[in-house]
């Protein structure tokens, strides 16, 4: 049996993807486990194969030795999943009912029900005449093969919460990036985007109610008029995974779960663990551009939030990212440049983690140099790309290297084919 509760857990989204295998599930389970995450959130629509993949996954779990506590739960997409009729809630069942009773479903420490989430859902009313009574209806259904604790994100005016009987806490999806800006504000205030939006969440969380924060490091997506028409940016720079973070182990006292967004949504270019399976149409901006140097960083942040210190610096890294290309460079992409573009900035964006006083080049052209001293500790940098540069950086103590990172293959191309506003990341070996 297992019965681990976590304080504060830190969870992944995942895609559940169509040709993923046991062993995918075991790979990417082992992996995150590693990284400190303590469980997946399985995104899941109408797709009947889908069912099928998610089997997959607890069959992977069920081979985890009882040391790995990792767990699951899921967050219904209701923005595809029916939720018209009283009998669109036995889809929701079809998911619930097989697992809900599986030790490696994720329990709320307090009231030991699962927890359930969702991706919108405040139109669902399951035929019941309201979304408040539509959502008690589900509740009470799946209820009753074994108690819910539902932690949706409603995308309603958090004053609702109160009246909204269902709902044991709220996961405030759209904290971990700066939505709100658009390229007519002033200047300031987009290089200082803030990332406030939680407070209102939490008070209108009367009663305990549950609190779930989202983090992201990025937010591009890309699909035309003749797919799925998403072609929007949000302002991803000033090192946002990093000051999200930051914020969240701030505030850690009114936090209960963060979630981070996500594991492997490569359409919208903020996965964290491995390019693999059947991508979304996404190859164009997603495929040689790494985000798993991002997995290991967040590693750093969730032990944080966890145990409400900072990990101890025992080895020397510097983390870097950049876009592929000038954002206001034309291209003959027959999807156009994307919503937002001006919002971001032509800068290459370093983590530093130093063991002690250090200092740190940054290069863009093995002759354009940048350098800074460093302190012990982490010290975020940034530095202007150049058009056909690359990227490089180094840490330099008595005059010897200690760590060294230099992205394969990157190049911030002056005439793009495609428009790219996604990233490459990489870490220091």
């Amino acid at each position: 049996m297992y019965d681990f509760y976590f304080s504060r857990p830190v969870a992944s989204r995942v895609i559940v993807f169509q040709p993923y295998t046991v062993g995918d599930w075991m790979e990417d389970i082992k992996l995150a486990a590693s990284q400190d995450l303590d469980g997946f959130v399985l995104n899941v629509g109408p797709e009947s194969w889908q069912q099928a993949r998610v089997a997959d996954c607890f069959t992977a779990a069920s081979q985890l030795s009882e040391s790995t506590n990792f767990r699951f739960f899921f967050s219904f997409d209701m923005s595809s999943i029916p939720g018209t009729t009283a009998q669109d809630v036995h889809l929701l069942k079809a998911y619930y009912a097989p697992f809900a009773k599986n030790p490696r479903m994720f329990k709320h420490p307090r009231s030991g029900g699962v927890v359930v989430s969702t991706f919108s859902g405040e139109n669902s009313t399951f035929g019941q005449g309201s979304m408040e009574k539509g959502w008690a209806y589900v509740k009470a259904t799946l209820g009753a093969i074994t108690p819910v604790y539902f932690v949706p994100s409603l995308f309603i005016n958090p004053a609702r919460y109160p009246r909204i009987a269902a709902l044991d806490g709220a996961f405030n999806w759209n904290g971990g990036w700066p939505i709100e800006l658009t390229p007519t504000h002033p200047r300031e205030q987009i290089v200082n985007a803030k990332l406030d939006s939680d407070a209102v969440h939490i008070r209108n969380l009367t009663g305990g109610r549950t609190f779930m924060a989202a983090v992201s490091p990025w937010f591009f997506t890309h699909y035309g008029p003749d797919s799925w028409n998403k072609n929007w940016i949000y302002r991803g720079d000033d090192w946002l995974f990093v000051r999200r973070w930051e914020q969240l182990i701030a505030m850690r006292d009114r936090v209960d779960i963060a979630q981070v967004i996500s594991w492997n949504d490569y359409g919208e270019s903020h996965y964290i663990g491995p390019i693999k399976g059947a991508q979304p149409n996404s190859q164009a901006w997603v495929d040689g551009y790494p985000h798993e140097a991002w997995l290991r960083l967040n590693s750093y942040f969730a032990r944080a939030f966890k145990e409400g210190t900072y990990p101890t610096i025992t080895k020397d890294e510097i983390y870097l990212w950049g876009r592929p290309h000038p954002k206001a460079t034309g291209s003959a992409d027959h999807v156009g440049r994307p919503k937002n573009w001006e919002l971001t900035d032509d800068l290459l964006w370093a983590v530093v983690f130093a063991t002690a006083p250090a200092t740190v080049e940054l290069y863009t052209t093995e002759t354009r140099k940048h350098t800074f001293s460093v302190a012990p500790g982490m010290t975020k940098l940034s530095c202007p790309l150049k058009a056909d540069g690359g990227m490089k950086a180094t840490m330099i103590r008595d005059g010897e290297v200690v760590a060294s990172c230099s992205p394969v293959g990157y190049r911030f191309e002056s005439r793009p084919g495609v428009y790219n506003f996604n990233v490459v990341v990489a870490v220091s070996a």
